[in-house]
């Protein structure tokens, strides 16, 4: 996986595994200060101190099914390739908190990727349980999704219906292309 997106998706993915019924993403992108943020945080079942020891590692699963945890173990590993740190935290019934930061300019660092795709790619996959609140900081310019709004305005039309994701899509890249806009101001 070479965006940093990718990584975003397979980790909400597992939050909503682990039973998550909210989860927060924060991406700050902060050129002045040489720095990109990525904050995931949920309110699933959390992990245990053992589990958490072993969580970055590519190899560790829960799970019984095909597929192995990459994306927690990759998005540290870009991380600390592009000169930054990463940080997990999580507690058994709470929630898990996750936290990377990056060396915005350096060589190394991943591109962040198509956010509007990937929002509405997990949106399709989660269904209409989880809700998701994302919000994208750029040089001081903000821009907040929220699917818990988008639910009210929607009156009983599910969130994941084919045509409203394709309007969420365009409605959350003009967001982001809006706050890149007025970042080079």
């Amino acid at each position: 996986m070479d965006d940093l997106s990718l990584h975003i998706l397979d980790i909400m993915e597992n939050s909503v595994t682990a039973g998550a019924k909210m989860i927060g993403l924060e991406v700050r992108e902060e050129t002045g200060k040489n720095r990109l943020i990525i904050q995931i945080k949920d309110d699933g079942k959390g992990m245990d101190k053992e589990t958490l020891t072993k969580v970055l590692d590519p190899f560790y699963t829960k799970k019984t099914v095909r597929r192995v945890g990459l994306g927690l173990s990759m998005l540290a590993q870009a991380a600390k390739e592009a000169g930054g740190s990463f940080k997990i935290d999580s507690e058994l019934g709470k929630g898990t908190n996750i936290s990377a930061i990056f060396v915005y300019d350096h060589i190394d660092r991943k591109p962040l990727g198509n956010m509007a795709e990937t929002i509405s790619a997990f949106i399709v996959g989660s269904g209409t349980e989880v809700d998701l609140i994302y919000r994208h900081h750029k040089n001081g310019n903000e821009f907040v999704f929220s699917s818990i709004e988008v639910k009210k305005i929607l009156e009983g039309v599910a969130i994941n219906n084919p045509e409203v994701i394709a309007f969420l899509k365009d409605y959350i890249q003009g967001g982001l292309n809006e706050i890149s806009e007025r970042s080079r101001k």
